[in-house]
């Protein structure tokens, strides 16, 4: 499979949520054939089709996950919760409205690892997920 854009989602004014944009550069040398998309603004999420991959930091994982099903992101507490809850909510809202049929999240965990085993464990999943 072939994507051609991962929006990637970040603050770069809060450390523990703006690895995803410092990645990016590295990830744009690995996979240039892919498009990684800072975004910030949910609104706009519409307008990025109805498949759609994301990278964005997660709270409550330890490694680098793969969410394949928005239904286990929880808002409050249970399997995830996505650091910018607004994603979160918007997502499932898409979901229920049909503006999306596929969303895929490469979770990046919160303080657990180093950025070169977090960059490791991307570079991996998104080998192994869209490559």
């Amino acid at each position: 499979m072939s994507v051609c854009k991962v929006l990637v989602f970040g603050n770069r004014l809060v450390k523990k949520d703006n690895l995803p944009l410092k990645l990016v550069p590295y990830l744009e040398k690995e996979f240039p054939e892919i498009e990684f998309k800072e975004f910030d603004s949910i609104e706009d999420l519409q307008d990025e089709g109805s498949v759609i991959y994301i990278i964005d930091s997660v709270e409550n994982i330890e490694n680098v996950t793969i969410i394949y099903d928005i239904d286990q992101i929880e808002v409050s507490n249970n399997l995830y919760t996505i650091h910018d809850v607004d994603l979160g909510y918007m997502l499932k809202l898409m979901k229920k409205v049909n503006m999306i049929d596929k969303v895929i999240i490469f979770g990046i965990p919160i303080n657990t690892l180093s950025k070169i085993e977090i960059l490791n464990q991307l570079k991996e999943k998104i080998r192994s997920t869209l490559v």
